[in-house]
């Protein structure tokens, strides 16, 4: 028995707001939406490389406010990507962490913190 990849899902409540940040800044592509019917709460999916996440504007799939970890192959490039879309806002620095990790942090605009994370390399 093996355990497999994992798919957050996160919370959303302004479907135009979501896609600015994580279609429009983050690069996140959409790969599937889905409705019961028009003018009800939407769930979709996104994806960029190997990241899959859910964002859902149904109350009950989860609670605002989560903490992830992505690794990143490249984080200075991805950071050099983010910062060039001058993106109102967030402007995401990188640190390195006690733990031997360059981190930068972005908090979605419904308080869910991403943060794209690269081994230190020693």
């Amino acid at each position: 028995m093996q355990l497999r990849t994992v798919t957050p899902i996160l919370r959303i409540f302004d479907e135009t707001k979501a896609r600015e940040f994580y279609v429009g800044f983050l690069g996140f592509q959409v790969d599937w939406e889905h409705r019961f019917e028009p003018g009800l709460p939407l769930y979709l999916q996104l994806s960029r490389g190997g990241c899959i996440l859910h964002l859902s504007e149904h109350h009950g799939d989860c609670c605002p406010g989560a903490a992830m970890r992505i690794e990143v192959d490249d984080i200075d490039a991805y950071h050099a990507e983010l910062r060039a879309k001058d993106y109102g806002y967030a402007r995401p620095d990188i640190g390195d962490t006690p733990w031997g990790s360059r981190d930068m942090s972005v908090r979605d605009p419904f308080g869910n913190r991403l943060t794209f994370t690269n081994a230190i390399s020693t």
